[in-house]
């Protein structure tokens, strides 16, 4: 079952996507606002997603006195100003990019958003312009450490509604890929089984990928790593095939 997702074609190689520390703990931050906001309290044991962020906060190693303080200033705020928009455009060679925003002011998240596009040679698009061309998932990761059993385990994940299930190349992560109707079903299983996820994210996997040539590759990658650095960014999806060349070239 394992070694065939779409998710192992866009993603980088561990070290590369998660180079910036302070950006995850902030996005972390807002998604614990949020959570706290949508769920209407701050006890992980009744609001799913307060929990979901809890435990990508822990698997970031995200201090708890951060976690404390975060969970403390959304609690007296209610979270009230905190929106969620999304932006849809293209990237240099074509290349589809979905920009997943949190924010308190709508109009600097899009002059920032907008700004990146213009300067990177890409175009901002309408709404609906290529959320089509993605599927929702959930993508838990696990350590392969915790796992005594393999094929026990992933007839376990199986019945948790796990689509796909591939170990890394280093054999020290395991990634499940669920669809977006099966993300609570799988949280409960891997609860069940004892299993704290070392993240669990809602991600948009493109149902088909595109393949560019190293430069123009770099293009399209420059576009969507600035728009990462951009502070209301919470995520960015993308279309673009990472080719081991592509992938050699960014080691290099």
């Amino acid at each position: 079952m394992a070694g065939h997702n779409k998710w192992s074609k866009i993603k980088r190689k561990k070290g590369v996507a998660d180079a910036k520390r302070g950006a995850i703990f902030s996005r972390i931050i807002k998604e614990i606002t949020i959570a706290i906001k949508e769920g209407g309290n701050a006890d992980p044991d009744f609001n799913p997603r307060l929990r979901l962020a809890l435990s990508n906060a822990k698997g970031a190693n995200m201090p708890k006195d951060n976690i404390d303080r975060a969970i403390k200033k959304a609690e007296d705020s209610g979270g009230e100003a905190m929106l969620q928009p999304t932006y849809e455009g293209y990237a240099p060679g074509g290349i589809a990019v979905f920009v997943e925003c949190a924010t308190d002011n709508l109009y600097r998240t899009v002059a920032a958003v907008r700004a990146v596009f213009n300067k990177k040679g890409g175009n901002l698009a309408t709404s609906g312009s290529v959320d089509y061309l993605f599927d929702r998932k959930g993508i838990f990761v696990i350590k392969s450490e915790e796992v005594s059993d393999m094929e026990d385990l992933e007839l376990e994940l199986i019945d948790g509604g796990a689509e796909d299930i591939e170990k890394d190349m280093d054999n020290q992560e395991i990634t499940i890929t669920v669809s977006f109707e099966d993300f609570g079903n799988m949280q409960k299983k891997l609860e069940e089984l004892q299993l704290e996820p070392k993240s669990a994210t809602l991600e948009r996997i493109p149902l088909n990928t595109i393949k560019l040539d190293v430069r123009e590759a770099q293009k399209a990658l420059n576009l969507i790593e600035d728009l990462e650095e951009v502070e209301d960014v919470q995520n960015v999806f993308h279309n673009l095939e990472m080719t081991e060349e592509l992938q050699a070239a960014l080691e290099a």
